[in-house]
């Protein structure tokens, strides 16, 4: 088996791990966040996102984040913005890159932002020409590729479908996110082989949530056929509000724990990796959902 030599990481903690937790997690404490995943070695950082506080009370502060953060050398620090007026505030916070986002369930679409996928598609077309007119780079994302909490099993051509429209539309990489974590390698497998006959593999990235247990499992088999970018939330942060129960996003430092177990680089200590991890679930007062990372860390008590 050929995997990649290196892999890249996206961490989407702070954005995606904490946008659904109930209590509100101080601004300094999400600039320390951020700040640790960095040193750790983490090199795209996911920091907040600029959606209305009203639909997401958690991010209100992301101007403040993005103005508190120690920016190192090499880091890449994106944003989600939804709109036009959530990339005017994304330029004006200096984010190095935004990510726009749509769905491969019409159903999803709906229920989650009161359009058609059609429409939500049309709404990015604005940002990412405003994007490509300041060259500050887009990343697209891709919900419910294998599966949605209201239609069910989804075909991995509509996937694809919407995979391409945003490559198309100037998206530099497409994530792919199980977003209900229904996802096993199987259906991963023809979900991606779908999307790689329309964008190039190496244009992809697999995000995967945990709530079966299969995010690890996922990744290996996205890895084995070739893909090299994985979105991941430290101590496994997050969780989707669509789906009951649902466990958060696989964790960095269990992805990381497998990348490094088959020899492929990622250029982040595991060690510092996994103090992150230990030190945020505290801090916020919930259990760290990473496996490699608990492990890690009775090892080094």
């Amino acid at each position: 088996m050929t995997y990649p030599a290196r892999v890249k990481i996206v961490e989407v903690g702070p954005r995606d791990g904490l946008q659904n937790e109930k209590e509100v997690v101080p601004t300094e404490t999400k600039v320390e966040l951020i700040n640790r995943l960095a040193e750790a070695g983490l090199s795209m950082i996911e920091a907040t996102s600029f959606v209305s506080p009203k639909w997401v009370p958690q991010m209100g502060d992301n101007s403040a984040v993005m103005g508190a953060i120690r920016r190192r050398p090499g880091v890449t620090y994106s944003v989600l913005t939804p709109n036009l007026q959530g990339f005017d505030g994304a330029v004006q916070a200096q984010a190095d890159e935004v990510a726009i986002f749509g769905a491969a369930s019409e159903a999803f679409s709906q229920k989650n932002i009161n359009c058609s996928i059609a429409e939500s598609l049309k709404r990015f077309e604005p940002v990412v020409s405003a994007a490509s007119a300041l060259e500050i780079p887009v990343r697209g994302y891709v919900s419910c590729v294998v599966g949605c909490p209201y239609a069910g099993t989804v075909d991995p051509q509509k996937t694809a479908e919407i995979a391409k429209i945003l490559f198309d539309m100037g998206c530099y990489e497409v994530s792919l996110g199980d977003t209900i974590g229904v996802g096993n390698p199987d259906s991963i497998r023809r979900m991606i082989e779908a999307c790689a006959r329309v964008v190039p593999i190496e244009k992809l990235a697999g995000h995967y949530h945990d709530t079966y247990g299969m995010a690890i499992a996922n990744v290996h088999a996205s890895l084995e056929m070739g893909m090299a970018t994985f979105d991941a939330s430290i101590a496994g942060l997050g969780g989707c509000p669509y789906a009951k129960g649902a466990s958060g996003n696989v964790a960095t430092e269990d992805v990381v724990y497998l990348l490094h177990g088959l020899g492929i680089e990622t250029g982040i200590d595991l060690a510092k990796l996994a103090a992150v991890g230990d030190w945020i679930s505290s801090t916020i007062n919930r259990p760290n959902g990473a496996k490699a990372g608990r492990a890690l860390c009775l090892n080094a008590a």
